[in-house]
């Protein structure tokens, strides 16, 4: 037998496995198992992106707390991140499916959890898309400002916002194998793109800043008083970046290994993502000329897109207009990359949702075109993201709290199933990847942060609180949690109806892989 065959029949036999165990779970497998554990992690990796949280949060952390609490804020932010990161990585590998965390919820505990984990889980995939492909307007805006002196004012820019959603859509209906060739090459761009923007930002500048301001000044441009109320809502930079990574969980029936391979996923681009943004930070921190890092946080009045686009600002300062240009095109692309993933992921998400019947018009929203690809989930994804954008044309607020939507959603349902998990304790069957003896106490440890998240979160961010600086998060969160409870008295409790499934978790401990 030649090389190349006994790959091709190795390659058969990992597909037969994850086929087996998908059967176990309870679903046929219906979608194209074509993409490999380095496409599973550089979809999480994509849609984290580090060229699109950092940078366009870039002006809010500026803001609430500065320099100081965006570094070390980053730091302990990042390493809470991981703990989550790591216990959903654990049930992922018993529960490899599309639907991900909702299935795993219900599995360990019950139809109501898992109801609840599903809701949340898709008003923070609404909320990331929403955040990332208007963000990547605003630097597209503040592109096109530097280079052709053409900067959208609200409603250009929801019109370029809603054709970077078309183009998604578009090109996430061409396939899995499409959206595994663009993600591979979204690694790479992010990670040559953050080294090319860092040695710019260090080698070019005529003037540094001290480590001292780096590390330790503080800003306060908000109108709180409390330097302790100002720093915690700063987290919310860190907290929205590294959201994304259930994708790697939502790709498992459409990856070979996925067992091993989705977990994997998911806990290496967390750590990725963690060591490539704090160096980023630090080297746009470095790189602010004089007093820049003051009027960074007032750029909504630069006529370069707003607050948003801070970055640009201290890019034109520190390595002029020429440079700017280049380093902001870097930084589109990555964006663009980032909710080309972004909604692939959540197509996949509402798919298996509407497969067990917990959405209205579940029907509608489970079926898959030629390619295999749910497409009228992926245009269902598109919409609701674009509304979601829309009170940018009214509230000066509304990136912000779109942001906040995404991370109060998200963070839940992400620790969920890694607390349910804990909470069985010895009881918990594990599979191929796991924590061993430690996976209670990673669960229970992400579950306090997650609460604390949440609540820091929904608190106001600016002072004082009027019509437009009011923070609309947790009146998205209610409408989200009270919609999900009446269509759950009115048809849920009947129509939603995971299967059963017979898997045992240690009949596929064989599926490791090096």
């Amino acid at each position: 037998m030649s090389m190349t065959e006994s790959s091709e029949n190795s390659a058969f036999a990992d597909t037969d496995a994850d086929a087996a165990q998908l059967r176990a779970i309870g679903y046929e497998p219906v979608l194209s198992r074509k993409m490999s554990g380095f496409g599973n992690f550089a979809i999480s990796f994509s849609i984290i992106s580090i060229l699109s949280g950092c940078m366009t949060l870039f002006g809010f952390g500026m803001s609430t707390g500065g320099p100081a609490v965006m570094v070390w804020g980053w730091i302990g932010v990042t390493i809470a991140v991981l703990l989550i990161g790591l216990s959903l990585a654990e049930v992922t590998s018993v529960y490899p499916t599309s639907g991900a965390l909702f299935f795993m919820a219900h599995r360990l505990g019950g139809k109501g959890w898992g109801w609840i984990t599903g809701w949340l889980n898709m008003l923070g995939l609404f909320g990331v898309i929403a955040g990332i492909d208007y963000g990547a307007a605003e630097f597209i805006g503040a592109f096109t400002g530097m280079t052709f002196g053409w900067t959208p004012d609200k409603y250009g820019l929801i019109a370029v916002f809603a054709g970077v959603l078309l183009l998604h859509g578009v090109l996430n209906t061409f396939g899995v194998r499409v959206l595994d060739l663009f993600n591979r090459v979204s690694v790479w761009w992010h990670l040559l793109g953050v080294a090319f923007i860092v040695a710019v930002l260090f080698l070019v500048p005529a003037h540094h800043q001290s480590a001292s301001f780096v590390f330790t000044h503080y800003v306060n441009a908000t109108g709180f008083k409390s330097a302790i109320y100002v720093s915690a809502i700063g987290l919310l930079l860190t907290g929205y970046t590294l959201t994304g990574y259930d994708a790697s969980a939502h790709m498992s029936e459409e990856t070979s290994q996925a067992s091993t391979l989705a977990p994997k996923g998911i806990v290496r681009s967390i750590w990725v993502s963690g060591i490539a943004g704090l160096v980023l930070l630090v080297a746009f921190l470095f790189a602010i000329q004089g007093n820049s890092g003051q009027y960074a946080t007032e750029a909504a009045g630069s006529g370069y897109g707003g607050a948003v686009t801070a970055p640009s600002i201290i890019m034109i300062d520190a390595l002029g207009q020429h440079w700017a240009e280049v380093l902001t095109l870097i930084i589109v692309v990555a964006q663009l990359c980032c909710g080309l993933a972004a909604i692939g992921s959540a197509a996949r998400m509402v798919f298996a949702f509407s497969r067990d019947g917990a959405l209205p018009g579940s029907p509608t929203w489970r079926k898959v075109n030629r390619s295999a690809v749910p497409t009228n989930a992926m245009w269902l994804v598109v919409v609701v993201a674009f509304i979601l954008a829309l009170p940018s044309l009214w509230t000066i607020q509304a990136y912000g709290a779109v942001t906040a939507i995404a991370s109060i959603g998200l963070a839940p349902a992400y620790v969920i199933p890694g607390f349910l998990r804990a909470r069985q304790g010895k009881n918990f069957k594990k599979g191929a990847w796991n924590l061993g003896k430690w996976g209670p106490l990673v669960g229970y440890t992400a579950s306090v942060w997650v609460v604390i998240e949440v609540v820091l979160f929904c608190l106001p961010q600016a002072s004082p609180v009027t019509a437009l600086t009011f923070n609309y998060a947790p009146i998205a969160l209610a409408a989200a949690l009270i919609l999900s409870g009446v269509w759950w008295l009115a048809r849920g409790r009947a129509s939603y109806a995971p299967p059963a499934g017979t898997v045992e978790a240690e009949q596929f401990a064989d599926l490791d892989v090096i």
